[in-house]
Parts: C-alpha cells; structure tokens; sequence
C-alpha cells in the first residue's frame, strides 16, 4: 500500500507565527486571494499607464511597450529574489510592499510627465520607473504565498493548489485591470488621475489585509508603522489629485509656451492649440506640431502641384484643420471636396475657433465641402467602386508613428489607386526629410510598390513653434527650420510610365502657390537626402518605427 507524501514544509517559523490572529481559514483564505487579485488587477493598470504616456510623449508605441514589458518582466524576477528576505516578516513586509508600490505606481504618470515637460526627455526615466514598479509587482506573489500559508491550514498542506489559487487570482486580475484602464480609467478619468486613484485602492487594500487579517502578528511598534505609512501615502495620493489640473496646465506651459489657448482631449488625441488670441495659431496634435500659424508653404507645396490637370473632385484624406481644403477651394472649378477625418474634435476647433478659422478661411462654410468622420483606411476599404477623385491629397499624421504606420503602408496605397479617377494624382505629406530620411524615402518606396510613378521634393520654411515645445532640439532651446517632405504621385501605365510633372496649377501663382523655379529646388533638396534600396512598407512588416 502506498503511503501519503509528505506534506510541504511550511514557512520557517518566525515570531510572527507564534501569535496567529487570523479570523478563521475558511474567511482568510479568500480574503487573500481577493488581495491577490486586487493587486494583480492595480499592477497591470501601472503597466499600461506607463506605456500609453510614454507612446504619447515619446512616440512609438511598439518601442514604449517592448521597453516597459522587458523591464518589468526582468525587474518582476528581481524582486521575487528580493523577497526571499522578507519571508520572515511577511505581514509587515507585505504591508510596506504595497504603501511603496500605490506611491510609485500611482505618481508614476506625474514624474514622467514633468521629466518630459521640464527636463526635455523622459527615456530614462521610463526605465527607472518600469524597473522600479516591476520590482515591488514581482515580490507581492512570494509574500502572498507565504501569507495564505499562514492562514489557511489547507494551504500549508496542498502547496501546488494554493500556487494555482494564487495565479488564478492574478490573472483573472490583470484582465479586470487590463479592461478597466482603457474603457473606464483613461476616458472617465484620464491618466493622471487614473493612476493616483489605482494607488489609492492599492494601498487600501494592501494596508486592510494586514492589519485586518494579521493584526496580531504584528508588534505594536510594527502596526503603528503600516498606519502611518498607509496615512501618508494616502495623504500625498489625495493631494496629488487635486492638484492634477494644476500639474497639467504648468507641463503645458512649460512644452508649448505661455499662450495656450485650448486643450482638450478628444476621443482620438490630446489637441492643444497655443498662440496670442489675435495672432496665428500653432497646432499640437498628441504633442506634435501639425500646423503654425505662419506655415503656409506646406499645404500650398502640398496642394497646388496636385491640381495640375483635371480637378473637379478633390479627396482629402486627414487635414481635419481645414488648411489642406482652404488651398483646394481657391479654385473655383473644384465642384466637390471629400474630407475624411478621424477626430471630430479637430475639425470642430477648425470651425468653431476665431483664429484657425481665419487661418483656413472659413473653408468648413464653403457648400462644396462635405466632411467624413471616419479612419481613412477604412474608408477606403468601404468606399463604393464607382467613388472616384481626380486629386487625393493625404495630410495625415507622421508615419512615424506606430498608430500611423498603416496609412503609409503598401495596401493603403493600393486602396487610394482605386478611388483614382484615369489620370488622377495623389500628394503625400511624409514628414520630415532631413531629420528622419530613412522615413521619408520608405514611404516613396512604398508608393512605388503599390504601383506609382513619383515625384519627391521637399519644402522650407522658418522655425516654428514654441522652443520649449515636443519638437524641440535636443541640444538646446533653438529649433531648426522645418522641412517638409513632400511626394507627387500618379499609377503607372503604359501611357504614362513615368512620374507627374512637378509644377504648379495654371493660375496657381495667384493662389499662392510655390513657382516652377522653387519647386525644381525642392526636388534638388529632396534628391539629396537619398536612401536608396529601401523596401516598402506593409501592415505585417510596418518599417517607420525609427
């Protein structure tokens, strides 16, 4: 007959043992995992914040979270080492575990906002405060087990049940905390005050559950610690979410200047739109410059060289600020423009504010304008085949970016050919051309292998912006000039093999448009910034990330 294996040797014995004082196993047990999931549930909300702002603050989404995961995984083994010298004084360790992590957790939005807004940079500080989280994320699980063992007699006999238990609950509260953060923390609160308040229900837990369950295996010097830590930690969580919209108007000052005029954040991005009420705007969309008020070289390099040719309808894909539309309207054959824009925020600014409606001289009144809420690429997906545009000109966000990435890949392209009427051009702003070339000339060879012919050149024009703004130099307070990497594109036939000309619309040049002797410059600028043998971009193998 088989014998019973040995039960799992229990937790060494300390003077926290000899003094139990839980409520009873039966309540204990649940009470712990209940801790467990809580905890599990607050860690991942820390993780993701992390991630969200330093994409928005730093860009490139896919770089943050590869960085704030293997950080944090590393860090999470770091601290389950750590704990080891913890066991013993398990409770009160446990305790002081969680008032640390609900006041690093929950500040940690704070400090990587105002590393970027004072200090010009937050990499760094992304590290420290991913290898810190994950650190104290990673001792909770061995003081936990040690903890249910504790409590619970069963525990301490079916070792390999009670580490399932307690993973169960982890994970069942990373998805409660996973779902949470953007369908209820992000919208209703936003990131700053969503983590404070994740901190808040943090340290409340991780307090109640030891002075609750093992008030007695505490010391009177030891449960006097845990409240005033708790207090404390309370106390600075309270005061930091009042003064949170205090905290976010000085970083705003500090990144774009003194004069900012509105910041919303809409359901898309952060808009923030600076500038002295009766002078141009700058707009900041997600912490980059989309426009400034002097900037006109831009739309009118992008627009007008498209228009050469037939152009009774217009599509413009992004340019929800009406500057794109403003130069198209000028021509008085256009009979119908098609804006697709994602953000209803933007596009209601444009038409609801004095100055960038002056800007875009009042291009949403105009009745041949007719405005799309909707992804562009989507839209293009589900637009019927018998849509067809002479010009399409794509003003959207910097391809950069990963949430960008799409809309300047090979199939987006593939589906802007075939809204294109015979003959049809399509303009595309692709960022700048002497910071990031590599950009710039994948997006030309990712037009060239969905099929097109193109014409690259690039625009001037004055430093914009305030110094102290996301686009600053990273060697000092002086900005460059900005540049602007501009592509003229047509599908490739037999009949017309070669690239569109660059020039401008007959007439353009009362219009404002660039000359044919500027526009030849440009191209020279943009030839010399080559990089050749570069291969196009696609939504399995997007190729912007750097």
């Amino acid at each position: 007959m088989l014998e019973a294996p040995a039960s799992p040797t229990a937790a060494p014995p300390s003077c926290e043992d000899a003094a139990p004082g839980p409520p009873g196993p039966r309540a204990g047990r649940p009470l712990v995992l209940a801790a467990v999931f809580v905890c599990a549930a607050c860690g991942l909300v820390y993780e993701l914040q992390l991630v969200a702002l330093a994409s928005y603050l730093i860009g490139d989404s896919v770089t943050q979270a590869s960085v704030v995961l293997a950080v944090m995984v590393f860090a999470m083994g770091v601290g389950s080492l750590l704990a080891k010298r913890l066991r013993r004084r398990a409770a009160v360790g446990f305790g002081l575990l969680e008032a640390l992590l609900a006041l690093v957790g929950g500040c940690s939005g704070l400090a990587l906002h105002a590393s970027f807004a004072w200090l010009g940079g937050a990499r760094h500080t992304l590290v420290v405060l991913s290898l810190a989280t994950g650190v104290l994320i990673g001792a909770e699980i061995p003081l936990l087990m040690t903890l249910i063992q504790r409590v619970s007699p069963r525990a301490r006999q079916d070792a390999d049940g009670t580490v399932a238990d307690l993973f169960a609950a982890d994970y069942v509260g990373a998805l409660v905390g996973g779902l949470a953060f953007p369908f209820v923390l992000l919208p209703w609160l936003g990131q700053l005050t969503g983590a404070l308040l994740t901190g808040v229900v943090n340290a409340v837990v991780g307090g109640a559950i030891v002075l609750w369950l093992f008030a007695r295996d505490l010391s009177g010097r030891e449960r006097l610690l845990l409240v005033c830590v708790n207090a404390a930690v309370l106390g600075l969580l309270a005061v930091a979410a009042l003064l949170v919209e205090d905290f976010e108007r000085a970083a705003r000052r500090a990144v774009y200047g003194a004069h900012v005029r509105v910041a919303v954040r809409t359901s898309v991005q952060e808009v923030v739109l600076t500038g002295a009420r009766d002078g141009p705007p700058d707009l900041y969309l997600d912490g980059r410059l989309r426009i400034s008020g002097g900037a006109y070289r831009h739309h009118q390099a992008l627009v007008h060289p498209a228009m050469r040719g037939r152009h009774t309808r217009v599509l413009v894909l992004g340019g929800g600020d009406g500057l794109a539309a403003r130069e198209v309207l000028r021509y008085a054959d256009v009979a119908h423009v098609t804006v697709v824009e994602v953000d209803p925020g933007v596009v209601r600014l444009a038409r609801t504010d004095p100055a960038l409606a002056r800007l875009n001289d009042h291009a949403y009144e105009d009745p041949r304008l007719r405005v799309v809420h909707a992804d562009a690429f989507r839209w293009l997906r589900t637009a019927p085949r018998t849509a067809s545009y002479d010009v399409v000109l794509a003003d959207l966000p910097h391809p950069g970016s990963t949430a960008g990435a799409k809309l300047y890949s090979q199939e987006f392209y593939g589906l802007t050919a075939r809204v294109l009427a015979a003959g049809g051009r399509l303009a595309v702003h692709a960022g700048p051309v002497a910071a990031r070339p590599s950009v710039y000339w994948t997006v030309e060879a990712t037009l060239r292998a969905a099929g097109f012919a193109t014409r690259p050149y690039a625009v001037t024009g004055p430093p914009t912006g305030s110094a102290g703004g996301p686009g600053r130099a990273s060697g000092g307070s002086a900005r460059p000039a900005h540049d602007w990497g501009l592509l003229l594109a047509a599908p490739a036939s037999s009949r017309a093999p070669g690239p569109p000309a660059l020039a401008p619309a007959p007439g353009a040049a009362a219009r404002g448009a660039p000359t044919p002797d500027v526009l030849a410059a440009a191209a020279r600028r943009a030839e010399r910034t080559r990089v050749p043998a570069l291969p196009p971009s696609t939504l399995t193998h997007p190729r912007y990330g750097r």
